[in-house]
């Protein structure tokens, strides 16, 4: 008999993110009504915003109809419309909880929130029983589906009614046991700009398991129309963008502008609108340049941008963006030092070349590694930080170009001192072609980031094992 005047409740039961809720029914002698489905009250109770797209009802006319096991990849908020339900849950998830069990009996005041690869499963406990389930995808024929078997022997489950006694389906009673189940894979993640310093570190950082996609520009065309639909996206939980343009001097070119604007702007808008649509947590990486540099002291996540040039402009304008996504991380850094061309290399080159170069020291700022800003970015995801903007960059007493290339010629075994400081504006005054400005503060504060309990490794050493 359904329950009157509980309040909304929701508990964890032993299967991981199977969530048991206990719902609010108001009835009287004409019958009952209840808020099946109440967004805002029952994310606030600790329900996941699993953000469904359709709901579907199925109609029982007798008792010990049973139906089963079935995972789908998709979530489910499960509940009774009339009657009553015996339901059985297993996880059919790759993972440590494979296999388990969870049983419990639903009518209209109890419902229950079915995660993604959890095999679903009930047996009807009165006639004219309606089952009715929200979910957040739509069928498709290309989903990877899992069935168990409600008669297999490892799981045991303990059916109110023998299953020999009731109304079950010819497919039902085909699926295999659990040992020849196909595990639900996690969903996936996909990095772009794979063939990228950080898409590079991303790589090492997370190896080439099945979880993992990584595309080049090859692959994926953030400016094609079509790429919005090129791909199953409720099969990925995280986009990691580390593509970008990043010719900072160029995108003052009317080319280059354009460029800029087509990869950090344009490109970052159809991430964001395919991470909102799909419940993707969308992973952005920004830069330094989003400030003037004029401030005095370190720049907090919370300082409002005033970029200087296009590629400043074009990266604040993605920012802006990919921060309308209700799961984004936006990770600010600066100095990135990785794979292929970069500013230490060059130093070490000159050095072993007998060239004394000529460095900018009125820029201050610290070099960032892409192995930092890969383990920053796997740190936030696997700890689930809140969701919000994070600088990243190297620990350490901030320095100017010009000591940071007399740190590389002193590690490399020459002299510190053939390194001569000059301004910004002495450096470029040859220059033949267009110059964007800088920020001659680049110093970002890592408190934030040091919150989640991420410590970024001090620069200077990075550099020191970097040679």
């Amino acid at each position: 008999m359904t329950e009157f005047g509980k309040s909304l409740a929701m508990t964890e039961t032993t299967i991981p993110g199977l969530l048991i809720a206990e719902l609010p029914v108001h009835g009287d002698s004409r019958g009952w009504f209840k808020e099946n489905w109440q967004r805002e009250k029952m994310v606030a109770a600790g329900l996941p915003d699993f953000g469904p797209v359709q709901n579907n009802v199925s109609f029982n006319d007798a008792v010990g109809t049973t139906r089963g096991i079935h995972a789908e990849p998709w979530d489910k908020w499960v509940s009774v419309a009339t009657g009553r339900i015996f339901g059985a849950w297993v996880d059919l998830r790759e993972g440590p909880s494979f296999g388990a069990v969870f049983t419990a009996e639903l009518d209209p005041s109890r419902a229950i929130f079915v995660p993604r690869g959890v095999g679903n499963s009930y047996q009807t406990l009165e006639p004219d029983t309606a089952y009715t389930y929200l979910v957040n995808d739509h069928w498709s024929p290309d989903a990877e589906y899992s069935f168990l078997n409600l008669a297999d022997e490892t799981t045991a489950i303990d059916w109110p009614i023998p299953l020999s006694e009731v109304e079950i389906s010819a497919k039902d009673l085909a699926h295999p046991r659990l040992a020849d189940v196909t595990p639900i894979p996690p969903k996936k993640t996909l990095v772009i700009g794979a063939n990228g310093q950080l898409g590079r570190a991303l790589r090492d950082a997370y190896g080439d398991g099945q979880a993992f996609e990584y595309a080049t520009r090859d692959d994926i065309d953030l400016a094609d129309p079509d790429f919005v639909g090129a791909r199953r996206w409720r099969d990925y939980g995280t986009i990691i963008n580390a593509a970008a343009y990043t010719a900072v001097d160029l995108a003052e070119t009317p080319e280059g502008r354009e460029h800029a604007w087509a990869a950090n702007v344009t490109g970052a808008a159809a991430l964001a609108r395919i991470a909102t649509a799909n419940g993707i947590t969308l992973v952005h990486v920004s830069s330094d340049y989003v400030f003037d540099g004029t401030k005095q002291g370190e720049y907090s996540e919370d300082d409002q941008v005033r970029p200087l040039g296009v590629y400043g402009q074009t990266k604040a304008a993605g920012d802006a963006i990919v921060s309308t996504v209700p799961q984004h991380y936006i990770i600010r850094t600066s100095w990135v030092i990785g794979e292929g061309k970069n500013f230490v290399r060059t130093m070490a080159s000159l050095a072993e070349r007998g060239v004394d170069p000529k460095v900018v020291d009125d820029q201050t700022g610290r070099l960032t590694f892409t192995t930092d800003i890969a383990a920053a970015i796997r740190h936030l995801l696997e700890t689930r930080s809140p969701f919000g903007i994070y600088n990243v960059t190297g620990a350490g007493e901030p320095m100017t170009w010009a000591a940071l290339a007399a740190e590389v010629f002193a590690a490399t075994g020459h002299d510190r001192s053939r390194v001569t400081g000059v301004s910004t504006s002495d450096y470029f005054a040859s220059a033949t072609g267009p110059v964007a400005p800088r920020p001659e503060n680049s110093v970002l504060s890592l408190q934030k980031i040091e919150a989640t309990g991420f410590v970024p490794a001090p620069m200077l050493e990075s550099l020191a094992l970097y040679l």
